[in-house]
């Protein structure tokens, strides 16, 4: 009898224990990120950076003002109607007292409106859709990933030079024409002489790239096709069609490091970028790249500082707020709170909580000891170079 009443007894103490294990006065974060789906990989990396943003702002303690910071974690598969039902288990079911993610900009969109049904903080990374915290918004909604409006005017700023003539090659729905038109609106001295729009699904960039070239070729001054792509198909292909020899370069944004692989025949390809793990340097990006490192053997991408951006601001929020997760006081702190990032200082702007951040002009180097294209930083583009209009109608 004695083995099996020790065995009980140990059972009983265990169960104790895990009822313990979230107590009343943890604070719960959960993260609905895309764990299956296709957006699988960029979900992991923002992970990763969540829970190193998490340790590096208490120092390894995952503790707030004497707080235990327990994180659930939700899958939304990259599924908006998932993502929605996800972030409400987490509110109705897991009393979670904030939410981070996702990836995906219609899963994000779908998770807004839960948010406020709960009066609970989502707070996004790194779905880009300016919608988000534009004419979707509401005030439960804070963003440290930056928006499609960010990239675009970032790119803008750092190819906008007297005598520079540019062509736009983006892809024929909102999120290209978005792009588009907050690019052009970013130009002050160069002009925009052609707007390409092509199917999401085209693999045969021939007859876009003829018109592209067509519009270009007999002008004077610099002459750039700005590529703003994502998903299937390979636009960098119109550099088979030799676009050199009309004095065309061809330029864009930053990326992966798994897709800055597709840079390599470009050296010298210019744009702006949201982080690349070289550029910033600060404290907090050393700590990053260095951990990185260590545990990974490879350097973080730009969705796992995204995802430190996230974990450092719930920290740094919880923080100024003594240890509070009240939803109230949590909008009144982090409206127009600043925090430290490995991309340097963010601010959640007012009136739409989106957050102000460094951007990078760079220059492409390759060195075929590397993998990969290497973004050279050219300069920083700071926040308040660039003009990102406000659209929540607040």
């Amino acid at each position: 009898m004695k083995p099996k009443s020790i065995l009980l007894g140990g059972l009983a103490v265990a169960l104790a224990l895990a009822a313990g294990i979230v107590s009343a006065q943890d604070i719960k974060i959960a993260h609905v990120y895309d764990k299956t789906g296709v957006l699988e990989a960029y979900a992991k990396q923002t992970q990763t950076g969540l829970m190193m943003g998490l340790q590096y702002a208490t120092k390894g303690t995952m503790m707030v003002n004497g707080h235990k910071l327990v994180l659930i974690e939700k899958d939304s598969q990259g599924k908006p109607d998932v993502g929605k039902s996800q972030l409400a288990s987490a509110f109705a079911d897991d009393r979670a007292d904030i939410a981070i993610g996702p990836t995906s900009s219609g899963t994000a969109l779908a998770m807004l409106p839960v948010a406020e049904e709960y009066k609970k903080i989502l707070l996004v990374e790194p779905a880009v859709a300016d919608s988000i915290t534009g004419d979707k918004w509401n005030r439960y909604i804070f963003r440290t990933g930056r928006n499609s409006s960010q990239d675009a005017i970032a790119n803008g700023v750092a190819l906008d030079k007297a005598g520079t003539n540019i062509a736009t090659l983006a892809q024929d729905y909102a999120f290209g024409k978005d792009f588009v038109k907050a690019f052009k609106g970013a130009l002050k001295k160069a002009k925009l002489v052609h707007e390409e729009y092509l199917p999401a699904n085209t693999t045969d960039f021939t007859a876009g790239a003829q018109r592209l070239f067509d519009k270009l070729k007999n002008l004077k001054g610099r002459k750039i096709i700005f590529i703003n792509w994502a998903g299937a198909g390979n636009p960098f292909k119109i550099a088979d069609l030799d676009p050199k020899r009309y004095g065309i370069e061809i330029c864009t944004g930053g990326n992966i490091l798994p897709a800055l692989a597709a840079y390599k025949p470009f050296p010298g390809m210019e744009g702006a970028a949201y982080y690349y793990y070289e550029i910033p340097k600060n404290p907090i990006n050393k700590w990053l790249v260095d951990e990185h490192m260590k545990q990974f053997k490879t350097p973080p991408d730009f969705f796992t500082a995204g995802g430190m951006c996230a974990g450092l601001a719930v920290v740094e929020a919880l923080k100024k707020t003594q240890g509070s997760a009240n939803t109230e006081k949590l909008i009144a702190t982090m409206e127009g709170m600043s925090f430290e990032t490995p991309k340097g200082k963010m601010t959640f702007r007012k009136e739409d909580h989106q957050a102000m951040q460094t951007m990078y002009h760079f220059k492409i180097k390759v060195d075929p000891n590397v993998a990969w294209a290497i973004p050279t930083l050219v300069r920083e583009i700071k926040a308040e170079e660039m003009q990102i209009p406000i659209n929540n109608k607040r």
